[in-house]
């Protein structure tokens, strides 16, 4: 087993340093633990030593007190890579959101104050020797996850370690031990806390390195966390958790990309005018609100009639297509879609009457296709308000009609043309006169 665990040269070097100087030094953390899960993509390799902040940095040319307090200081390699290395330590109090720690105590020590048992693991890169006073390495490979000690007491000490072992479960497809499970529920109704800005990593994070978010959303669920957290998703379904793990239309690979669109699908649960405040209190950014709002949005507009239409006989025509790119708008009607496919594809895992895959796919490329081909917005239109004012029509008149104009555009490109447009404008300025 010791011959997978290989910290890349720079941690080495690292360690040989600290170890040269007096310092017994360990490998420690999540690089450890993915190293012994052979498959897994190893995170970034910490240290922990027994010098102090103080001598790490006397020791290393370029440092950088990233959280200087609870000792951990990042040493950049000469690629310029920051690397982790922190003091032992002891908590000598916590609230269950922040943690007053003691330096100058053992690895065993250390070792004991971490949250699971599979990330209590440390690593001797001088001597290959691997201290693992919790077992961890025998859940690895049971699949299970618990934590170090008496779970209450872990979870007491940080709240947050509730939802990083229900993270750790989903992202292993482990089981979770019994009477850390057990913790886990009780913990729930103290998880307010914490700080939104810590949840919001922890959403991050999970959308970011579990395959089947939903897996680990349903335990936020199914423990009471989501409802303390979230309570405008207490109630959300397995199909809508579902919806997280099936977003199977065309998506870039990159993970913001991937993060935004899981989401807008975790958060399209909630009722759509509730979305905004909900991600402004999570601290999401301005325009993650923006626009995971704004898809939410459009998908309680038009999912409906997306679904109807897709059960149709026959495929939806042209116009139509244009229709739902006019009001989800150019730039966001590829994500509607996607999000639409996403609850689809779940409800039809679940045995659920819903539009087809194929047929889905191939709406969404024609839909695509048509939004950036054809007019769909006003300023699509062959004609503008100054035209309308040449001939005549002002004041509010000037929007009421070119939206007019639009509907019909949208109907048939081919009328968007000055004189078909001016000609059809000047006709709904005489009715509209005739009848007043």
């Amino acid at each position: 087993m010791n011959k997978v665990l290989k910290p890349p040269p720079e941690v080495l070097k690292i360690a040989s340093t600290l170890e040269k100087a007096g310092f017994e030094t360990w490998c420690v953390g999540g690089a450890v633990r993915d190293a012994l899960l052979v498959g897994q993509r190893h995170l970034d390799w910490d240290l922990a030593t027994a010098a102090h902040p103080q001598q790490i940095r006397a020791l290393f040319a370029r440092t950088v007190p990233v959280g200087i307090e609870f000792g951990t200081i990042g040493v950049l390699d000469a690629n310029g890579v920051m690397h982790e290395v922190t003091t032992f330590r002891r908590d000598v109090h916590t609230d269950g959101r922040h943690a007053v720690v003691e330096f100058g105590a053992t690895l065993a020590e250390d070792l004991a104050r971490r949250d699971l048992t599979i990330n209590a693991i440390a690593y001797s890169p001088s001597t290959g020797e691997v201290r693992d006073p919790f077992d961890g390495r025998g859940d690895l490979e049971r699949g299970i996850i618990r934590a170090v000690g008496e779970p209450s007491e872990r979870l007491r000490e940080d709240r947050l370690r509730a939802l990083r072992a229900i993270r750790f479960a989903a992202r292993f497809d482990f089981a979770i031990d019994p009477r850390t499970w057990g913790a886990i529920v009780a913990s729930a109704p103290h998880l307010t806390r914490l700080s939104a800005e810590r949840v919001k990593q922890e959403i991050d994070k999970t959308m970011e390195q579990v395959q089947l978010p939903g897996s680990a959303f349903r335990l936020w669920r199914d423990s009471g966390s989501l409802g303390v957290l979230i309570p405008a998703l207490a109630s959300i379904t397995d199909v809508q958790l579902s919806a997280l793990d099936g977003l199977s239309m065309p998506v870039a690979n990159a993970k913001p990309g991937r993060r935004i669109a899981r989401h807008t699908a975790l958060f399209s649960a909630a009722p759509p005018e509730a979305v905004p405040s909900i991600l402004r209190r999570l601290r999401f950014s301005n325009s993650d609100v923006a626009w995971i709002a704004s898809i939410v949005s459009r998908w309680s507009t038009l999912g409906a009639e997306m679904r109807l239409a897709l059960m149709a006989p026959a495929a939806p025509g042209d116009p139509v297509l244009r229709r739902w790119a006019a009001i989800a708008g150019r730039t966001r009607l590829a994500s509607v879609l996607r999000l639409a496919e996403a609850h689809w594809a779940a409800k039809r895992e679940a045995g659920i009457e819903a539009p087809s895959g194929s047929l889905v796919a191939s709406v969404y490329r024609r839909a695509v296709r048509i939004a950036w081909r054809d007019p769909i917005e006003v300023s699509d239109l062959a004609v503008n308000g100054r035209d309308l004012e040449r001939i005549g029509i002002t004041g509010p008149r000037v929007g009421e009609t070119l939206r007019s104009l639009l509907e019909s555009v949208i109907y048939d490109p081919a009328a968007n043309s000055p004189s078909t447009l001016l000609e059809m404008a000047r006709k709904q300025i005489a009715a509209t006169l005739t009848k007043d």
